[in-house]
């Protein structure tokens, strides 16, 4: 069966956080919830990306669009079914959404040790902005 790719809806919030458990880089960033993802679909039901083969989640990318810059996030495929282009796939659908929207770069969060997400970005022909670091403040409440 080929694979699907589709945007995700609220009943996909527990089957996302099982996905991104095993396959996605956690370190570093607040703890993921049901309700986190639940809001992120509610919000912009076309911001979560799912690659699927049948039922299962086979890969993710979180295609943010504010109205002004275009986001990529918690890019993951499952370990099993890395180099087979869905990731390269999950990004093209990602960055035809933000072209749609008149986007005209985007950029992706990308940990400094993460070498394999480097090796996907690149590929993808992403390169690291050094002028750049990223400023956080924890808010209470998320």
């Amino acid at each position: 069966m080929p694979l699907t790719f589709r945007t995700a809806v609220a009943a996909d919030a527990a089957d996302v956080l099982a996905f991104w458990s095993r396959a996605a880089e956690d370190a570093h960033r607040p703890s993921d919830s049901a309700g986190a993802v639940e809001r992120l679909v509610e919000r912009d039901p076309a911001a979560l990306l799912l690659a699927m083969d049948g039922t299962e989640i086979v890969g993710t990318v979180v295609a943010g669009w504010d109205g002004w810059r275009c986001h990529l996030y918690r890019l993951a495929v499952a370990p099993e079914r890395r180099r087979l282009g869905i990731g390269r796939e999950l990004v093209r659908r990602a960055e035809a959404r933000f072209v749609a929207y008149g986007g005209t770069r985007a950029d992706a969060m990308v940990l400094d040790d993460n070498e394999l997400a480097h090796a996907a970005w690149a590929a993808a022909g992403y390169s690291r902005q050094v002028e750049w670091s990223r400023w956080v403040k924890p808010l209470g409440g998320a």
